[in-house]
């Protein structure tokens, strides 16, 4: 019996990234996924990237789950709204929800002062990191906690650790990953009365599709990008992240997490999981320890 059989997730930004590589191994431990979006096969969204929804479900199906695809725009109310009722009419549960609605990577101004920053990219970034995780977890958390032990998760990027002692890319972009931090710690109060848990996650460098295509490499070739750049070798492919989600939702105590931040690496060394290639890459403590201590690439003890 897989450990997450019976039970049922809805993955909220699940079109590509994090979010795929979470629902296939949630799918992979036995789990009916629900994935959202905005790209199907007949539309794309402002992100304009190939991957789509129904191509994660099929991989989720692949995996051994049952992977269900629903375009929803997490900013739209109704949209939201309307797919919780239909998890409620279909499955009459929800177990695990997993806010990972991003896609604001083309309006990061790097290392941009404010004042010199677009307004109207730097709200547009924080409508979709923020008010879209708001808007899922008001709609979805009433049929999570009719069942105890129901596990709520906030994909962001870093850890509570790393982003209080530092600057992330621009202020807009440190606002946006740090507030899901602490929206995790507000919900875990919120959820504990209901004996459901909340917790932020977040992977490490990620070799997403988008970053993949930026370096020119592929998923079975992605060392060869670290001839662009070497601490690259520190990175983790989506399924990593997924485990880690895996993991928890599969632990009966994932309730001594209630309220965290904490990594994919950290949660590998608890629950013994594994990256694709065997190793059990933990980046944010190579990042503070030699990419920002100004030492050379190795990876040597770090994955």
């Amino acid at each position: 019996m897989k450990p997450l059989h019976g039970k049922v997730a809805l993955v909220a930004g699940a079109t590509r990234g994090a979010g795929r590589g979470i629902a296939i191994e949630l799918g992979a431990a036995g789990a009916t996924v629900y994935v959202t979006g905005r790209t199907t096969r007949s539309q794309r969204s402002e992100y304009n990237r190939p991957e789509t929804i129904e191509e994660t479900a099929e991989l989720v199906n692949q995996a051994g789950g049952q992977g269900i695809a629903v375009q929803v725009d997490h900013l739209e109310p109704e949209q939201v709204q309307a797919l919780i009722a239909r998890i409620a009419h279909e499955q009459g549960r929800l177990d695990i929800l997993v806010n990972d609605v991003w896609g604001g990577e083309h309006l990061i101004q790097w290392h941009v002062p404010v004042w010199e920053q677009s307004l109207e990219q730097g709200f547009r970034m924080l409508r979709l990191a923020i008010d879209t995780h708001i808007m899922t977890s008001h709609f979805a958390l009433p049929l999570l906690i009719q069942n105890k032990g129901g596990l709520h998760i906030e994909i962001t990027d870093g850890t509570a650790a790393y982003n209080d002692q530092n600057y992330r890319l621009s202020l807009f972009y440190d606002l946006a990953k740090t507030s899901v931090i602490r929206m995790a710690k507000s919900l875990a109060h919120e959820l504990a009365p209901h004996h459901c848990t909340a917790v932020a996650v977040t992977p490490g460098w990620l070799r997403s599709e988008l970053m993949l295509d930026h370096f020119g490499v592929k998923e079975e070739n992605w060392r060869d990008a670290t001839e662009q750049e070497p601490h690259f070798i520190i990175s983790e492919s989506p399924h990593y992240v997924g485990r880690a989600i895996a993991a928890l939702a599969g632990d009966p105590d994932a309730a001594r997490w209630n309220g965290q931040s904490v990594s994919s690496g950290e949660l590998a060394k608890v629950y013994d999981f594994y990256d694709l290639d065997g190793s059990q890459p933990d980046c944010w403590r190579y990042l503070v320890e030699v990419q920002d201590a100004g030492k050379p690439a190795n990876a040597t003890g770090y994955r």
